[in-house]
């Protein structure tokens, strides 16, 4: 029998995993989402034929697994007095909000998992970090799995911590990859293309490059050695990229994200 699933919120990311776990076979009838806001609480339904509720004490009675999806600042006041089923599994996909705050707001019998999915989930394309504390069944993990696989791929982690990296790599990610296609497609520009065609050349550049890594298996760094001709075009603008520090840019870049990741989960506890 399928487990029933509670959304609370019903934004993009929701409806991103709702989706795409009605794609996978997941009954509609086993899947609630509770969403104050009327317009798109109908959008919802219309979308999904799922059952909508303007509370989340209306839709987590009798779930297996409760999905947070509500912005982090509006988490507390969102399971204040919310009173869960003993061994639910609650997964949150909220940044900055941690275990020990869901703790202290949903109590001891229920299973947490943390997560930091990214927004190519929205085409189930993403990649999501899961990580669970110590002693966190199986059967809580994998029903968590499910859930997130739904939009994308998963990897574990085993602690907590971790997630600052994997919000700065994967969550942030998509906005490096947008940055380098637009690098890209200016400098295209400035070498006598015309918009249209250089922003083309740019954005499929990066979809058939990405398709190319997944569909071979390849390690990146093999792929690039194997376009780079000894003494030809790549090679050139390799050397000039590797001279200007890119490897040291993005470890710097990576490394304030990160920071920042922690300083925010900091001050979300504080405020807990």
């Amino acid at each position: 029998m399928q487990p029933t699933i509670a959304f609370i919120g019903g934004g993009n990311m929701a409806a991103a995993l709702i989706g795409g776990l009605l794609a996978a076979g997941h009954g509609a009838t086993h899947l609630r989402v509770a969403e104050p806001n009327a317009e798109r609480a109908d959008w919802l339904r219309r979308q999904f034929a799922i059952e909508v509720r303007g509370s989340a004490a209306a839709v987590v009675r009798g779930a297996q697994a409760v999905v947070l999806a509500v912005k982090p600042q509006q988490m507390a006041e969102a399971l204040a007095g919310l009173r869960l089923d003993d061994g639910a599994t609650v997964v949150s996909i909220a940044a900055g909000v941690r275990l020990a705050s869901l703790r202290r707001w949903l109590g001891d019998g229920v299973h947490l998992v943390r997560t930091m999915p990214n927004t190519p989930a929205l085409y189930q394309k993403g990649i999501t970090g899961l990580h669970a504390p110590k002693g966190t069944p199986e059967a809580a993990r994998a029903l968590a799995d499910t859930i997130l696989k739904a939009a994308g791929q998963t990897c574990w982690l085993a602690d907590e911590a971790d997630l600052d990296a994997v919000t700065a790599l994967s969550g942030s990610g998509p906005a490096y990859y947008f940055l380098l296609t637009e690098v890209l497609r200016e400098a295209g520009e400035k070498l006598g293309l015309d918009g249209e065609t250089a922003a083309a050349l740019a954005l499929q550049t990066f979809v058939g490059a990405a398709e190319m890594a997944a569909r071979t298996g390849t390690d990146v760094a093999t792929l690039r050695a194997q376009v780079t001709s000894k003494g030809g075009t790549t090679e050139a603008a390799l050397r000039s990229l590797e001279s200007a520090g890119i490897r040291a840019i993005f470890e710097r870049a990576l490394g304030d994200a990160a920071l920042r990741g922690k300083e925010l989960g900091d001050l979300m506890e504080n405020q807990s």
